[in-house]
């Protein structure tokens, strides 16, 4: 072994799921489903690379909740009528990990609906910020009694999730996406705008909702953004001078407990508008700017103060794949000092995916390690499906054929 990692190597419980280690593959969409939403070849290499890493919680990609609110063509989307594919590759995922490692690892599925990001946006009101790269009009903004339908999706989806074998569902509120935007809707007139009971009502009901049907038999948990980072009145969770509030965050996650959670995945930022903020930036086309030690010291500042505030959630952190050669140490310090509970990686993942594995077992590489380039989202951007294209010859060829010729 490489370093003393004897704290992530703990495992730890929420409810009735037992995680074997402290280390999180992250939610990272690859845009390469089928078209009706499952996983088409590419998924499926992807998820089993992610089995070999050794992590004891892998945590499953944006998965659309209605056709809608998908934000690509092939984006993940769990139906009826597609359910038996997503069963036999949750199935085989903890079956690779177990055969390699002697555990299976917990598997949580995120659901989503896209909003502002889906094909034809769908949004919670009018952002000039947002609208500078992306402009609406006054169609797009969702009505109220469009709202009311979606936690019942959520719903739907949840239920398929607990039957095809996932150990728990993720209702996502994070980096820009639709119960995300709503949480900065201020202006917004009727029962999903204004006071924050109104701004948080369908990301909160929604929670309850999907809690209630599945009960005790799968965890319903979040990745949740309690600061974008983008200045009131266009974000949430940050005030007039750009500093990090989270009174509003702390009032959502208290009435969450109340409810029943106990894991909760924290981001920060909003990918569209600050992506130097959940991914600092090592080398690439982009200039951010910030320094990334910024924002890797705000990721641990925000941890160390909801754990405080919280000490009974388990709470996982983010923006360790940045550190390379250190990501594991880190990772080490995080948990030891009890700013996190369990570590994420997603671009790591991608990049690397045996990485936790071989440092374990003491031939980690650091030549594999991710860049921290970001140029798995231009993929992504430009409507390709994303993977590493730095250490994937797949992706790389393809990131020279789509994206650099274009340039």
């Amino acid at each position: 072994m490489e370093g003393n990692i004897n704290y992530i190597l703990k495992p730890i419980s929420v409810g009735n799921l037992s995680i074997k280690n402290r280390v999180v593959i992250q939610p990272m969409e690859g845009c390469d489903c089928n078209l009706d939403g499952s996983p088409s070849e590419l998924t499926r290499k992807k998820y089993l690379s992610f089995a070999q890493s050794g992590a004891g919680l892998i945590w499953f990609e944006a998965n659309a909740v209605c056709e809608e609110g998908r934000t690509n063509a092939r984006q993940m989307m769990l139906t009826e009528e597609n359910a038996d594919e997503f069963k036999s590759l949750v199935s085989e995922v903890k079956q690779t990990s177990e055969k390699l490692f002697g555990y299976k690892p917990i598997c949580i599925l995120q659901l989503t609906h896209s909003g502002r990001q889906s094909i034809i946006p769908i949004c919670a009101y009018r952002n000039k910020l947002y609208e500078e790269k992306r402009p609406i009009s006054d169609d797009n903004i969702a009505t109220d009694e469009y709202l009311d339908t979606l936690p019942e999706k959520y719903v739907k989806s949840a239920l398929l999730a607990e039957k095809v074998g996932f150990d728990g569902v993720d209702v996502k509120c994070c980096h820009g996406y639709l119960f995300q935007e709503f949480l900065s809707a201020y202006e917004r007139v009727g029962k999903y705008g204004g006071s924050l009971q109104n701004r948080s009502r369908l990301y909160i009901d929604t929670y309850k909702a999907v809690k209630k049907a599945v009960g005790a038999t799968i965890i319903v948990t979040s990745r949740f953004d309690p600061s974008d980072v983008i200045p009131y009145p266009y974000g949430f969770g940050t005030d007039e001078n750009g500093n990090i509030d989270l009174t509003e965050a702390k009032a959502i996650i208290s009435e969450l407990y109340s409810e029943g959670l106990r894991l909760m995945n924290i981001t920060l930022g909003n990918p569209y508008y600050n992506p130097h903020v959940n991914r600092p930036f090592r080398k690439g086309g982009y200039v951010p700017p910030e320094s990334p030690e910024i924002g890797l010291k705000r990721f641990c500042d925000v941890g160390a103060e909801l754990k405080k505030s919280f000490p009974d959630i388990v709470f996982i952190g983010s923006g360790l794949s940045y550190y390379r050669d250190d990501l594991i140490l880190k990772a080490e310090e995080q948990v030891k000092g009890g700013i996190y509970d369990l570590v994420g990686f997603g671009r790591e993942s991608i990049a690397y995916p045996t990485f936790f594995a071989d440092y374990v077992n003491g031939s980690f590489d650091v030549k594999k390690t991710c860049l921290a380039c970001s140029k798995c989202t231009e993929l992504m951007r430009a409507h390709q499906v994303s993977g590493c294209a730095v250490h994937n010859e797949y992706y790389r060829n393809l990131y020279r054929e789509k994206v650099l010729c274009k340039k």
